[in-house]
């Protein structure tokens, strides 16, 4: 169904040229972020058929069988929820080798194909993956709207660029936390209540938990995965220990481990590597843990705006993992390749995010839920500088205040509010 509310998504213009480029087009991410609704707008105008695998009578007819089912589809049509019927890769590489025409297969997944190299090299070369996030801060400025209006990631521009002018804003404080607890998925915020929009996140995990994790694998103890998801959420931003994770329950340590990456491949959870350069002796390799949405993780541990305001370190957390996804989604839709990491060093030196844009230009975010800036908050970045070398693009200090400010070479103070509005 589409969404309660359109807005205009930033990958839409990069979905049309993959349209006409590539015979085999994906949209991927997790369930009820807006894949069927884009997809189904994008192609409004290029007479695509459209079939869904959550529909168990075309999910038989195409598991029985696969090559015949191909062969008898329109000739431009949109396959949804694909990963449900993994058998029809091979089916699609045959019909495309048969005849290669731009935009012929438009399909939808829920889950992460690249961590199943079986699946994705089986269309290798044939097939462009567009990532769709739930919504973006920079989408939900915009807001609804006919019109494409997005341009270019902007923030990500004049983070690159080292070009934030001095400017006073308005703080966000409470809306700030609203944002948090809200995430981004568009059923959610169509919901008017945080109570409402709280229970249909709960919701959402356990219909994920219930269907999609029993689809990919038989799971020992199924129970255990709202209580993975739960204790996830509460180190999200943090590194990754998977003996922290596995020490509630009475499972094994590499069951565990298997459990995460399957929430991995349904865009649940998220590491975050470490980022490293050859300047570098002593750090630290382990990587993060990333929540995939704010909102998601805030109703697992009973969290609103009131808790987050009560207890400044979940806050904290959970304020990182915001900005790492905000950046994250308007990455999705930039010029640029774009690869994310963290910094720390064993003399307690970090910097929440790092960016890098190719191999070429680094940039770094310490991200600080306080109101003020001190100059020892900018003690990761100056580290991340010095080891970046002629690479390093710029360092920012996210925080929720009043004036955007330098602290030295390529060194600023920018409110978090910065990242989805002009710049």
């Amino acid at each position: 169904m589409p969404d309660p509310v359109l807005y205009p998504r930033g990958v839409g213009p990069r979905l049309a040229e993959a349209l006409d480029d590539s015979p085999v087009v994906l949209i991927h991410g997790p369930r009820q972020c807006g894949k069927t609704t884009l997809a189904t707008t994008s192609t409004e105008r290029r007479d695509y058929a459209y079939i869904t695998f959550d529909d168990g009578v075309a999910r038989d007819s195409a598991r029985a069988d696969p090559a015949g089912f191909v062969a008898e589809l329109p000739e431009r049509v949109i396959l949804d929820e694909i990963q449900r019927v993994p058998e029809l890769f091979e089916a699609i590489k045959m019909e495309v080798d048969r005849r290669r025409a731009p935009g012929r297969f438009l399909l939808t997944g829920s889950t992460n194909v690249l961590l199943l190299p079986r699946l994705s090299e089986s269309l290798a070369g044939r097939m462009q993956i567009v990532r769709l996030h739930p919504l973006a801060q920079r989408e939900l400025a915009i807001g609804p709207s006919p019109v494409d209006a997005h341009g270019p990631a902007e923030f990500l521009d004049a983070l690159f660029g080292a070009d934030f002018d001095v400017r006073r804003t308005a703080r966000l404080g409470g809306d700030l936390l609203e944002r948090v607890v809200a995430g981004g998925f568009p059923p959610a915020l169509a919901r008017p209540t945080a109570r409402r929009r709280a229970n249909w996140q709960r919701d959402y995990v356990e219909a994920l938990v219930q269907r999609d994790v029993r689809d990919m694998a038989r799971i020992a103890a199924p129970d255990a995965l709202p209580r993975l998801l739960a204790a996830a959420a509460a180190q999200t931003a943090r590194l990754f220990n998977l003996a922290d994770l596995a020490a509630p329950f009475q499972i094994s340590r590499p069951t565990i481990g298997g459990y995460v990456e399957l929430l991995e491949r349904l865009f649940l959870l998220q590491r975050l590597p470490a980022w490293h350069s050859n300047r570098l002796r002593r750090h630290v390799k382990r990587p993060k843990l990333h929540f995939g949405d704010t909102g998601l993780a805030a109703a697992l541990l009973g969290a609103d705006a009131a808790a987050l305001q009560a207890d400044r370190t979940l806050l904290g957390q959970l304020l990182e993992t915001f900005v790492h996804q905000e950046l994250r989604r308007q990455a999705s839709w930039h010029a640029a390749p774009t690869d994310f990491f963290h910094f720390r060093d064993r003399d307690g030196a970090e910097v929440d995010i790092v960016v890098e844009q190719g191999h070429r230009a680094v940039a770094g975010l310490e991200v600080k839920a306080a109101a003020t800036v001190r100059p020892g908050d900018f003690r990761g970045l100056r580290k991340l500088a010095s080891a970046a070398g002629d690479r390093f693009a710029c360092g920012v200090v996210a925080y929720d205040g009043e004036v955007s400010a330098g602290f030295g070479d390529r060194l600023y103070a920018v409110p978090i509010r910065r990242l989805w509005e002009a710049q």
